[in-house]
């Protein structure tokens, strides 16, 4: 039985488990033309006939393709039929990136979310190096060299640098190309996160170089359990640290707000 907006029961609860009924919609168009199945120049069907085939309201697929059209995938012309304009997943990651900046812009909190998914990702990193016959590259001792050399020299935008390096490296090694692009459409923002959240314990230079070492030497002896677990905790400092300097600034801008609505 089809309910008000023309869905069937079945077809409904299925969406719904998935998410938001538009959502859902975009999710497989969107897939559609990342694999090829909709290339570059096609049409999308009309709205009434995509509605029938997911079983939706024609406003559910017009906030479907207005998603699509948002991340650069389609574009919409008055008096014609969607067209699919871009296929690559190259393009579509810079377009994700740029996306994620605009959240962070209006939700601080947003990082957090971000240092979920950059645990996700590394400590799938180190499972797939502790696999390989050479676990790392030489970009990866020469980024620690350069955390150890900054430790001495006491230099602290040099050492955050580095650190953002050695990271970086570690995708890198894994030789997996889409980790990497992935990552590397992130890295600005992991970046910055590290420089923020450098800012904020007491933890030495030494402390944080000794950090980076014991990952290193138990990737380098295939220890995998013990170096995804020195990576989380690492990374999971971080989100503790990051956590610490967004609540500062809420506080900062909570004062500023009160002392401008007494004036």
């Amino acid at each position: 039985m089809a309910n008000e907006d023309g869905m069937t029961e079945g077809t409904e609860f299925s969406l719904r488990r998935r998410g938001r009924l538009h959502s859902a919609v975009s999710s497989i168009l969107e897939s559609r033309i990342l694999n090829g199945e909709l290339k570059v120049g096609d049409r999308l069907g009309s709205e009434s006939a995509i509605a029938k085939e997911f079983g939706v309201s024609t406003r559910a697929v017009r906030e479907a393709v207005q998603e699509l059209e948002v991340k650069g995938l389609v574009q919409r012309r008055h008096g014609e039929r969607t067209e699919v304009v871009r296929d690559d997943v190259d393009g579509y990651l810079d377009t994700l990136a740029v996306t994620v900046q605009q959240r962070l812009s209006t939700d601080p909190d947003y990082l957090l979310q971000l240092m979920v998914v950059r645990r996700m990702l590394e400590t799938e990193v180190v499972e797939l190096l502790t696999e390989r016959e050479v676990p790392l590259t030489e970009d990866v001792k020469a980024a620690l060299e350069a955390m150890r050399v900054a430790r001495d020299e006491e230099d602290f935008a040099g050492f955050v640098d580095a650190d953002a390096r050695f990271h970086l490296a570690l995708v890198h090694a894994t030789g997996n190309q889409m980790l990497m692009l992935i990552y590397d459409n992130l890295a600005g923002l992991i970046n910055n996160v590290i420089h923020i959240t450098s800012r904020v314990p007491t933890k030495s230079l030494q402390d944080a170089y000794q950090e980076h070492a014991d990952i290193y030497d138990l990737i380098m002896r295939r220890d995998k359990d013990g170096s995804k677990l020195r990576l989380r905790a690492q990374i999971d400092n971080s989100a503790d640290y990051l956590r610490q300097a967004i609540e500062k600034s809420n506080q900062k801008k909570a004062k500023k707000e009160d002392k401008n609505d007494r004036l």
